[in-house]
């Protein structure tokens, strides 16, 4: 058996493969078609201009459906673990999920609202899957620190302990040069400038901002391979109760057995 059939371990390696293949690939069109400066642009940036702004609006769209699949599937995972008794975990944990899809819808407004047309619609979707994204990410760092030792190892607390820190300095220096660059170039578009020129007014700072989104963006990708291991042990099964024989006709309704599923069990 290959790694990726244990379990339902493919999921988050799907959603990083994937993300990273959204990134990538709009980059080198935008840069191909020379619709942006090959030099680190913001990744809102690549996706902007046709041809690739619709392929980058596809492709985030469906890396925000894994990414809700991936959190709900550890939400699961968590409140399995956590027992009847531990109110507090399974607290934290619908916190979490919570947290999870709303930096994934925060995604799904990034793909479908571009920077150039509606700026204020963007930067609202950004804050979701990013600032949210980060929230998320720090209460899965405390739900490993309360299943320690028996659930996670200290290791793997550290990791994705590690992974937050990086996160949370990414967007500190992201926030701060952009004020900066904002306060820079008073009066232009920042939003709409696609170029830029090296030692231009506001040129620095705006560097210093998109490589912190791309360093913010790989510490997204970086925490959810962190994932990997503990759903290699994660199993789902589907499963249909027949109501009746007859589907339309309610005369003929007849119960069903006793015994009912979930549509999605997990079992760990």
């Amino acid at each position: 058996m290959w790694w990726f059939q244990e379990g339902l371990c493919a999921l988050p390696a799907v959603l990083v493969i994937w993300t990273a293949a959204t990134f990538i690939f709009a980059y080198i069109t935008a840069v191909i078609l020379r619709h942006v400066d090959p030099l680190v642009p913001y990744i809102s940036d690549t996706g902007t201009m046709a041809p690739e702004r619709c392929v980058f609006g596809l492709m985030l769209n469906v890396s925000a459906f894994l990414g809700v699949a991936t959190m709900y599937v550890r939400y699961k995972q968590v409140q399995a673990l956590a027992g009847v008794d531990d109110a507090r975990l399974k607290r934290i944990n619908r916190l979490g999920l919570v947290l999870g899809c709303g930096s994934s819808f925060g995604m799904c407004v990034v793909a479908n609202f571009q920077k150039t047309t509606l700026f204020s619609m963007h930067l609202v979707g950004a804050v979701l899957t990013f600032g949210v994204g980060a929230l998320y990410i720090f209460v899965q760092t405390l739900l490993s620190y309360l299943m320690q030792p028996h659930v996670h190892s200290k290791t793997m607390f550290w990791t994705r302990l590690s992974v937050g820190a990086w996160t949370l300095a990414s967007i500190i220096s992201m926030f701060v040069s952009s004020v900066i660059m904002y306060s820079t170039l008073r009066g232009v578009e920042v939003n709409k400038k696609l170029h830029w020129t090296p030692g231009e007014p506001g040129f620095t700072p705006h560097i210093i901002s998109t490589i912190s989104e791309w360093s913010l963006a790989l510490s997204f990708v970086s925490f959810f391979l962190t994932y990997i291991r503990d759903f290699k042990k994660i199993n789902l099964r589907a499963e249909a109760q027949l109501q009746s024989e007859h589907l339309y006709d309610s005369h003929h309704h007849r119960p069903g057995p006793s015994e009912t599923s979930p549509l999605l069990a997990g079992s760990i």
